[in-house]
């Protein structure tokens, strides 16, 4: 029996791997466009690689999960987040979590899952075929079993062949990108890190809290990575023009203006002397707090705390809350290491993954309709459909 995978990703080498362990008699070759494999294992996370998540603060799926929650939740059952860990620690890679509850090699580099991988693939003998791009079915007519890991396809070219055999297709856009922000007073603060804050597409659901990095460009770090998540076809349906509000303030705090206004108010009587500029109450840097008291205040932010009137208090409230910048696109270079959208999971059966079109296909990772927030939940979704794949074709080889 032969078994093609079509895609060197980690969600590619994760399968051959998984169905080699299952099935120590099946051929496995894996066919690879381009002349590197994993190569965006290698990058990822900074180059340590952010391989899964603890899931200890995730109260549902869908807040880390904004397509493919409901299969995911199911599959989790064969394959979870703690079943992933268990498989890198017996294969020789330790693993440690970090505060925010991301896992990451105990080597802190991803050549530690990268040579785990390509170990395992020479041990199990799975061949490893690079510079082959597959267009059709008929290019591996001669395997028993096809499995589609191809990932991402931001252009959607890599969809037309599947979507030929009658599988639907969601229109694939990106996902986890940093903003342009056309402020240069505001990019002026390039290299802070601001946490946490709250940033929102003003008009809709979408927000996201968590730290932010204000760069040369724009906005990045998780907060505005996870916005970009849950808000990738809105942002992009609007082309990536549209307003950007951002709460600079701590959640706990900023749960009512009346709590943030008591704490200016407690500033005026007990520092009625002071400049503003000199003292921040809530903890931001000293060029933030500058920035924020000149944008509200304008020259009226060189004033005592006494001097301050209920206007300018209704002012910097609102600047610290809902301060707004209009977005002028994604960041000026492509970071973005995740589309959304791929193969519909309509088009795939929920306990298999295998192709309600063409029977012995199957699909795992990127290259379906599931895309996770950045803190190694796409990764994890890789090993889980992965997993799975190789399961339902262990299964139908045996029954």
């Amino acid at each position: 029996m032969k078994t093609a995978v079509i895609g060197g990703g980690a969600a590619g080498f994760f399968t051959a791997i998984c169905l080699k362990e299952q099935m120590p008699q099946m051929d496995v070759t894996i066919f690879e466009r381009s002349q590197r494999v994993l190569a965006k294992v290698a990058v990822s996370g900074g180059g340590r690689c952010n391989c899964t998540n603890t899931f200890r603060q995730v109260r549902s799926l869908q807040s880390v999960y904004p397509r493919g929650h409901r299969l995911l939740q199911r599959l989790f059952r064969t394959f979870s987040h703690d079943d992933a860990r268990q498989w890198f620690e017996r294969h020789g890679v330790p693993l440690v979590a970090q505060d925010d509850e991301c896992i990451f090699p105990a080597a802190q580099d991803s050549r530690a899952i990268i040579d785990c991988f390509l170990s395992l693939a020479s041990r199990y003998h799975i061949k490893i075929c690079k510079g082959v791009k597959i267009r059709t079915l008929t290019d591996v007519c001669d395997f028993d079993y096809v499995v589609v890991t191809t990932g991402g396809s931001p252009q959607g070219e890599g969809l037309r062949w599947l979507a030929d055999l009658g599988h639907e297709t969601v229109p694939p856009v990106p996902s986890l990108f940093s903003l342009s922000v056309n402020d240069s007073q505001f990019t002026a603060l390039q290299g802070l890190v601001v946490n946490p804050v709250t940033v929102l597409l003003p008009g809709t659901k979408h927000r996201a809290t968590g730290p932010l990095l204000i760069t040369h460009w724009g906005v990045s770090g998780p907060a505005v990575l996870k916005l970009s998540s849950y808000a990738a076809r809105h942002l992009a349906e609007c082309s990536y023009q549209s307003p950007l509000s951002i709460n600079w303030l701590d959640a706990s705090l900023a749960d009512a203006d009346g709590d943030v206004a008591a704490v200016l108010h407690e500033q005026i009587i007990c520092h009625p002397q002071k400049q503003l500029h000199t003292h921040c109450p809530f903890g931001l840097q000293q060029r933030l707090w500058s920035y924020l008291l000149d944008k509200s205040l304008g020259t009226r932010s060189q004033i005592r705390w006494a001097d301050l009137n209920q206007k300018d208090i209704n002012r910097l409230l609102n600047t610290l809350q809902n301060d707004t910048y209009q977005i002028a696109g994604r960041a000026p270079f492509k970071d973005e290491f995740v589309t959304c959208g791929g193969i519909s999971l309509r088009a795939v059966n929920p306990s298999t993954l295998e192709s309600r079109h063409v029977p012995r296909l199957y699909f795992a990772g990127e290259v379906l309709d599931i895309d996770g927030i950045t803190g190694g939940f796409n990764f994890q979704a890789a090993w889980t459909t992965a997993y799975v794949v190789a399961h339902s074709i262990s299964a139908a080889v045996h029954s």
